[in-house]
């Protein structure tokens, strides 16, 4: 069940990859590892840094969700990782061109963290067949623009989507797909090298079977580390100088990150595409905090992960009817909270007005235009062609001002089913002191 990159052994944990607090037995048990396997960090590294795994290394390195039923080889581990891939493929691109022009990415996108993930989401390989109807009609709709990361199903989401894209019917259907997938900010990566080498591990990934390897359309860091951030950003830069993708972008960074990161990637003239962070219904963070302004100001386009929040603003669940696996503790926070999910369920009742106002819509559909209301684009997860069809209705139609004012009123009566200061993430580089994450 380990996933090993370099000469360290990282112990996958069974949480959410988003939001979920580590174990402490994972901890001490991730701690035990990196201590033992840490001897090119620990010979350079400082005395602060050593203790500081000891108390944070886990929570930042355990946001692996475990894959049961598709666990990787040794080799297929390093693969993902980055320490074993070919580098002679041809890209489709001119390498060191750049280009200042963002990318442009459709209203909405889709989520792949359950393509692959079988602990959280209950991946299995003979859901593969409904996951391919899933991308084919995203393709027919013209917003086939899928969000991934190596890390979801240890390369098994990336896997998938590379696969779906080679059969596509034509080359002209082919070149639709956007693809964009993120580096997994460990903290035994603490080199530029480390994100180029994993990025070439996910283009060998989405580009299966093939001597010419199209770039990533936008390759992310997926989350802060407590150190070698700028090491992070230069890597991001050199894979865009390469040719090896598109864009770039990050993901869980807060107003202080985002403003350093723009801020470095500019002086080599590269533009800072996404940051994709958590927004809903059930979590107005960056709303509130001011970081979604501060993406408005710099240009930063925000992809919105998890605009359902995990499924509990579709309306399926209720005090009586919970989902299976981690997401009970979830439901437990919302229906079982201070006020007994009574302001939730008021919520709802609101969702579902606004629903009868529009025909009936599918209430995922308002919780979805909600997100687009506040000028984001949403990657929603579909596991299903029913999901996938619900979720791009939203595209049909918008909410009056009335009734996002109404959601607005509504939510913000909703204790957050999470809160900032709880998430894995580290908050702070704690080299440079900069603050990496707030919402």
């Amino acid at each position: 069940t380990n996933e090993r990159g370099h000469s360290f052994t990282v112990q996958p944990v069974h949480h959410s990859l988003k939001r979920h607090h580590i174990m402490r037995n994972a901890q001490q048990s991730l701690t035990r590892q990196m201590m033992s396997k840490d001897d090119e960090t620990a010979t350079s590294g400082s005395t602060n840094r050593r203790n500081f795994i000891k108390t944070t290394t886990a929570a930042t390195t355990a946001i692996v969700t475990s894959s049961a039923t598709s666990l990787p080889t040794p080799t297929a581990a390093a693969e993902m990782t980055g320490t074993s891939t070919s580098t002679t493929s041809l890209i489709l691109s001119e390498a060191g061109s750049i280009s200042s022009t963002p990318i442009q990415l459709p209203k909405m996108g889709l989520g792949a963290w359950a393509w692959g993930d079988s602990v959280f989401w209950g991946y299995n390989p003979k859901q593969d067949d409904d996951l391919h109807q899933v991308f084919d009609y995203a393709l027919s709709k013209d917003l086939a623009f899928f969000d991934t990361a190596e890390i979801y199903g240890f390369g098994r989401s990336e896997k998938l989507l590379g696969d779906f894209r080679s059969q596509a019917s034509s080359s002209d259907e082919s070149d639709k797909v956007q693809i964009a997938t993120k580096f997994a900010a460990f903290p035994f990566r603490t080199k530029p090298k480390d994100v180029v080498q994993a990025c070439r591990a996910s283009l060998k990934r989405l580009n299966p079977n093939s001597s010419i390897e199209k770039p990533i359309d936008l390759y992310q860091i997926h989350f802060p580390n407590a150190w070698s951030n700028e090491e992070y950003w230069d890597g991001l830069a050199q894979c865009y100088e390469l040719g090896l993708v598109k864009s770039v972008g990050v993901s869980n960074y807060g107003v202080d990150a985002l403003r350093a990161t723009h801020s470095k990637l500019a002086e080599r003239g590269i533009p800072l595409a996404t940051n994709q962070i958590q927004l809903s219904l059930l979590y107005r963070f960056p709303i509130e905090n001011g970081l979604l302004e501060t993406c408005n100001e710099l240009g930063v386009k925000v992809l919105s992960y998890s605009p359902l929040a995990l499924g509990f603003l579709t309306g399926k669940y209720d005090k009586n009817n919970f989902p299976t696996g981690p997401r009970q503790n979830i439901a437990k926070t919302i229906f079982e909270g201070d006020d007994n999910g009574e302001s939730f369920t008021s919520m709802l009742q609101v969702m579902k007005e606004i629903s009868s106002n529009h025909g009936g819509v599918p209430l995922s559909q308002v919780a979805l235009n909600w997100t687009r209301s506040k000028g984001t684009i949403p990657i929603p997860g579909a596991r299903s062609l029913k999901q996938a069809t619900q979720n791009i209705g939203a595209l049909d139609w918008d909410l009056t001002e009335n009734e996002v004012l109404a959601l607005d009123v509504a939510s913000s009566k909703v204790p957050a089913y999470i809160t900032p200061d709880k998430s894995p993430f580290p908050k702070e580089d704690i080299n440079t002191k900069l603050k990496m994450f707030d919402s």
